[in-house]
């Protein structure tokens, strides 16, 4: 085990260190006396044995990202804490842990993915040290946890260059620690090691920190929020800081601007990433706590409620039975039980809001939504559904508007739901930036092709601007339209229908002058061992227990299927192997050609047999359905106008 050894990062207690504390603040008064009497190591214990009184006796955890049990201490907890002691720092979930050196390299770089140094130093693993000294009360915890400290000081400061200043200073990772220092400190400041000069020490590193975030908060997106969220928590949890009122005066005007510029208004963050909007919606409610514990709620209009509100409402058209939502743009699956601690803060919120109670109850509480389909029209997240049960089918698509930095050229794509699984789960995002190695491994993930939509050639979309062109929702049949830009000269137009609120006719149609290779893609879930049937155009899955997929092209002309790589990220920096396809055909002049796909959800081992017949008056090109569709012998008709009119219940 390693010896900590306290950098000399700490200076002599004297007036000036005393310079960045309100002294008149309540509860300093023997601070502020002995400080007169230009006693400043009596001053300094003074300070330490107020902040001991007020940190050490009941630790707020409340802005924690990942809630956290204090009642146990969880064996991870403490093997990333012993880890910790050997210097062997995990940055990044994914990757494990790395030796960074009994002289600790802040500026080792052991895998040129960017979120590992952006992650070394949002120093995660204090807090699990200061968990573990809180269970053990072992000090080579607390004494480890200051050289650290002091060490990152020395180390890292501000100006050091330029490389390091984009990772160490980057205001995101300024904020992280701004946010978890407070808890950490609460954990270790009863230690017989902490003495005042480290609390000085430390009070001045976090004032430094503080103060840098309004000069430099991100122009746009999460990270906008989270800097100002958690620069008004270190003003509402140290406002013994001369500068805690600016802090919290900061926060909150950039929140209550940045609340109308990023939820749109059918309350979806517009960054179109399922995950960050409801990162979005606990920043909000975090904002409103610490305001709430500065006695400054009232700084917050009524408004920025009901946006929260609309927000969360958003959130439930967009989740699956299983509490987990699409993995459009960077998202990713979430453990149901991080979901319903969510849910369980947003109820508290609003708590008169009977539905976001059902979801925060697990159905136990409040109100089973009353409306089935919905359409969150200007972020273009569709869902299709005949329940809120486990047993529902369920369709969610993304046909939006330009997106943020996590947004991907997806428009189109879709997780399709059934009776408990996930037939068509989105590929994912797998890692977010590094060196050419790392980008190439997350340009697979944002190629167009490897979702579920139309390609020319296999390239990219250009541009993501869908524009709903029709929704209707009723009993027997919803039906959405859409048009997106996809490439220079073709437009895409997507028409989805839900057909007895059992499966699903997709309609694709390539329009314009562009020529290529058109290909619709699918994909599939990493289990379900399809059977590719090239001579009638169809995939079906073959699960065990009867609960499969048909997805077959209902083409009159000539279509080809392929087979194709596919793979899916379920968290970040892990992926494996999962069965796609696309049906192909070429576009050899400026006609319309269109693909008219049939996804079935069916009971048992053998694919049901579909077939249409076009009708007297059927005629996609100007959206008039009028077709016939057998499947194994039973004939019903479908007449819808495809174009044209928009109604959401």
């Amino acid at each position: 085990m390693l010896v900590a050894t306290l950098a000399k990062a700490q200076s002599p207690i004297n007036k000036a260190s005393f310079d960045l504390i309100n002294l008149d603040y309540p509860g300093l008064q023997k601070v502020k006396q002995a400080v007169d009497a230009g006693q400043y190591q009596e001053a300094g214990k003074a300070l330490l044995q107020y902040y001991r009184k007020k940190l050490g006796t009941k630790p707020d955890l409340s802005n924690l990202e990942t809630p956290i049990d204090t009642g146990k201490l969880a064996p991870k907890t403490k093997e990333v804490a012993d880890n910790a002691l050997q210097h062997r720092f995990k940055t990044q979930e994914s990757y494990g842990y790395f030796d960074f050196g009994q002289d600790i390299n802040w500026q080792l770089w052991p895998v040129k993915d960017n979120e590992v140094r952006w992650q070394l130093h949002r120093v995660k693993w204090w807090l699990p040290m200061a968990l573990t000294y809180r269970a053990t009360h072992n000090e080579q915890y607390a004494k480890e946890w200051m050289f650290q400290f002091e060490d990152w000081m020395k180390k890292n400061p501000l100006g050091l260059s330029a490389d390091n200043d984009k990772y160490a200073w980057r205001p995101l990772e300024v904020s992280d620690r701004i946010q978890s220092l407070v808890p950490t400190l609460t954990f270790f400041i009863n230690s017989p090691n902490f003495t005042p000069a480290f609390l000085l020490t430390f009070l001045k590193s976090y004032a430094e920190q503080a103060d840098y975030l309004p000069k430099n908060y991100a122009v746009e997106g999460n990270h906008r929020l989270f800097e100002a969220q958690r620069t008004l928590f270190a003003g509402a949890s140290l406002p013994e800081y001369k500068n805690a009122p600016a802090w919290r005066k900061s926060g909150i005007e950039v929140l209550n601007a940045e609340i109308k510029k990023q939820v749109l208004p059918d309350g979806v963050q517009y960054e179109l990433s399922p995950v960050y909007h409801a990162a979005a919606i606990d920043i909000f409610i975090k904002a409103y706590q610490g305001a709430q514990k500065a006695g400054v709620e009232g700084e917050f209009p009524p408004s920025y409620r009901q946006t929260i509100e609309k927000m969360a409402m958003a959130f439930i058209n967009i989740t699956f039975p299983n509490y987990n939502q699409p993995m459009f743009g960077d998202s990713w699956i979430r453990e149901k039980k991080t979901r319903l601690k969510q849910f369980q803060s947003w109820s508290a919120m609003i708590p008169e809001n009977p539905f976001i109670q059902y979801f925060a109850s697990d159905g136990q509480k409040g109100k089973k939504p009353n409306w089935l389909s919905n359409a969150l029209s200007t972020a273009g997240f569709y869902t299709f559904r005949n329940g809120w049960d486990s047993t529902s089918t369920i369709l969610m698509l993304k046909a939006s508007p330009p997106g943020e930095f996590h947004a991907q050229p997806d428009n189109g794509t879709f997780e399709l739901w059934v009776n408990g699984r996930n037939f068509t789960p989105d590929a994912g995002c797998f890692v977010y930036s590094g060196d050419a190695e790392i980008m190439k491994q997350r340009n697979w993930y944002r190629q167009t092709r490897v979702h579920s939509t139309l390609t020319l050639d296999n390239q990219n979309m250009l541009i993501t601007k869908a524009v709903q062109n029709k929704w209707q929702s009723s009993k027997n049949l919803d039906i959405l339209t859409y048009t997106n830009p996809s490439y220079k000269d073709l437009n895409h137009r997507r028409t989805v229908l839900f057909i007895d609120q059992k499966y699903f006719l997709v309609i694709d149609q390539a329009l314009g002058t562009a020529t290529g290779n058109l290909g619709v893609h699918f994909q599939l879930k990493e289990d379900s061992n399809p059977v590719f049937d090239g001579t009638n155009n169809k995939v079906y899955t073959t699960y065990a227990d009867g609960n499969n997929l048909l997805i077959q092209s209902l083409n009159t002309d000539k279509i080809t299927l392929h087979e194709e790589e596919g793979k899916v990220s379920y968290e970040y920096g892990k992926e494996m192997k999962r069965p796609a396809f696309v049906f192909e055909k070429p576009k050899n002049d400026d006609k319309t050609q269109q693909f008219i796909s049939v996804v079935y959800p069916y009971n048992g081992n053998k694919a049901p047999e579909i077939k249409i017949k076009e009708n007297a008056g059927n005629d996609y090109k100007n959206g008039e359905l009028n077709i016939s569709v057998s499947i194994n012998g039973k004939t019903s008709i479908v007449k819808a106008k495809l174009n044209g009119g928009n109604t959401n219940p």
